[in-house]
């Protein structure tokens, strides 16, 4: 019995960044996961290490080395305790992804990745990024986009300071989000001509938990969970979180 456990997967989340987005991601695996009883869901370790350093804050001040050495280790920790699988819950953290996987031989999910592509079966042509500015500094999505040949629109410096301001002084000060902030950010979206729009960042899919988003917006964590639910052999359900 024990072998057979063994045998069946376990994803590792490297989460805590932050943790509500953390938790609003492993609500929508459960959800999305098609199952009868508790034994039929995916196991699951999160380390929801908040600790990590600001991620945005390490891009923009150009010390990034704590917070990659932190995220390496976590890995590893994760790797160590048998995960087959990890899933990162922080689009800005896969500016370090590269770094992630090669310190570890399981295979990461790379969320902006995986949103890209959503975005091109989807048939988008112009997508927004909504993300934090040191993810668009990083170039986490715009590299993707290029390679994928999806036109990439980052926000202005006004939208983009709105962006920040949901992101930073709202969400993740525990607030659900200010949806007048974010319609002004939605006028700037349709105003650039763009037919897509990512929400680039955990706590922009924390903000969609409580505040329904036309179709035009892609989900990053919600493309991300459907994928954990796809490699660890499992059904999905039909409706969306």
């Amino acid at each position: 019995m024990e072998r057979e456990r063994e045998k069946e997967p376990l994803l590792g989340v490297l989460g805590g960044m932050g943790p509500e987005a953390t938790q609003i991601f492993y609500r929508h695996l459960i959800r999305r996961t098609k199952a009868a009883g508790d034994q039929d869901h995916i196991r699951t370790l999160i380390f929801g290490d908040a600790t990590v350093p600001d991620r945005t804050a390490a891009i923009l001040g150009g010390d990034t080395a704590p917070v990659e050495a932190r995220l390496v280790d976590d890995a590893k920790t994760l790797e160590t305790a048998g995960c087959t699988l990890l899933a990162m819950t922080c689009n800005t953290a896969h500016h370090f992804a590269p770094a992630i996987q090669g310190a570890v031989s399981i295979p990461l999910l790379h969320m902006p990745d995986l949103a890209v592509r959503r975005a091109k079966t989807l048939g988008v042509q112009k997508l927004a990024l909504l993300a934090t500015e040191g993810c668009i500094q990083a170039g986490v999505y715009q590299d993707i986009c290029a390679q994928e040949g999806v036109a990439c629109w980052t926000p202005d410096g006004e939208t983009q300071a709105r962006v920040t301001r949901l992101i930073y002084e709202q969400i993740k000060a525990g607030q659900r989000g200010d949806e007048a902030l974010f319609a002004a950010i939605d006028r700037a979206v349709k105003a650039a001509g763009c037919d897509g729009a990512v929400l680039g960042c955990t706590e922009l899919s924390v903000y969609r938990a409580f505040h329904p988003l036309d179709e035009r917006y892609i989900d990053a964590m919600e493309v991300l969970v459907e994928a954990c639910v796809t490699a660890c052999g499992k059904t999905l359900t039909e409706d969306a979180p």
